[in-house]
């Protein structure tokens, strides 16, 4: 048994993986601001992180094990996480996204297209932080979202006094309903309709992860000793017109595509830029992964069955 806290873990794959922490034996505190109770037998400390006096006061007395951050976006929620917990812990992992390898958010060094992506190609020992810039602004955050995870990132990388890991995650599908982003919710309701799905004219693959494969990751990183960015990623990517297909086919009806003009958003998914990632350390250090393909057709049911559903 070890004792880990985890802040956020109020929805999605941070709520599975507190009850699977949980189910595992492990003695587990729940630091969020109290929009969903935390399960019974969970310590729940009701506090907003970015309080600094007020988190410091909250975890007066306690040490973990280990803590894993689902909800760290900026430089500042970092620093101040790890001024709080500093002599607390002894590891330290940090929820990160696929979206820090973006190459239109930052100057990267340039990966093939086709070939996957590593870690070092975004190192967070070497990534520069700013802490002056509006990171409390919602509209900033928004738009920079990719490099608030870098900079936190780097923020934990220097912390010293526990070991850092980061989890970089790819883009988290299944649940249903519970897939809070309505990303693939979008292809579920355009599908069902006959609406056209939007793509550029060259769409570049990408790569996902079940939520529940994700917790089971987070929850192995969690016992695990590396430290450093690692990715988590299915095996086998797939492009907009992949998974489209997919739906569809859990949909029986056909997919439409309309291609949008260079420089146009597109639905979700659709990339014209190459970041997919490659998850060959996480194995070499032990997870074995599921494919895409092997989950996708389920996850695409569910979310035509939740967009089927009457609303209250």
């Amino acid at each position: 048994m070890q004792r880990i806290c985890v802040i956020g873990g109020s929805r999605y794959f941070g709520k599975l993986l507190v009850e699977r922490l949980q189910a595992a034996g492990h003695q587990v505190t729940v630091v969020n601001r109290g929009s969903t109770p935390a399960p019974v037998g969970v310590e729940h400390l009701v506090v907003d992180r970015d309080d600094e006096a007020a988190l410091t006061a909250a975890l007066d007395g306690r040490t973990f094990d280990v803590v894993v951050d689902q909800v760290c976006y900026t430089p500042v929620q970092a620093a101040i996480a790890a001024r709080a917990l500093a002599g607390r812990t002894r590891r330290y992992v940090m929820t990160s996204t696929i979206e820090v390898y973006d190459p239109d958010t930052a100057a990267l060094p340039p990966v093939p297209s086709g070939t996957p992506v590593p870690e070092e190609s975004v190192d967070p020992t070497t990534w520069q932080v700013a802490m002056d810039l509006p990171w409390h602004d919602d509209a900033y955050l928004e738009a920079h979202y990719a490099e608030g995870k870098r900079q936190a990132e780097a923020v934990f990388a220097h912390a010293g006094g526990f070991a850092f890991a980061t989890v970089r995650s790819a883009h988290v599908l299944g649940g249903g309903a519970r897939e809070f982003t309505g990303r693939l919710a979008h292809y579920a309701g355009r599908i069902a309709r006959g609406a056209e799905i939007t793509v550029h004219a060259q769409a570049l693959p990408t790569v996902f992860i079940h939520y529940e494969e994700l917790a089971d990751l987070l929850l192995w990183a969690a016992a695990a000793d590396f430290t450093g960015p690692v990715n988590a990623c299915s095996d086998g990517p797939l492009d907009v017109r992949d998974l489209a297909e997919i739906v569809a086919t859990q949909a029986g009806r056909e997919a439409g595509y309309r291609t949008v003009p260079a420089g146009e958003k597109a639905s979700p998914f659709s990339f014209d830029r190459h970041y997919a990632m490659s998850n060959a350390r996480a194995k070499a250090l032990g997870f074995s992964f599921s494919r895409t393909t092997d989950w996708l057709p389920g996850a695409a049911a569910e979310a035509l069955a939740a967009s089927a559903a009457p609303t209250a």
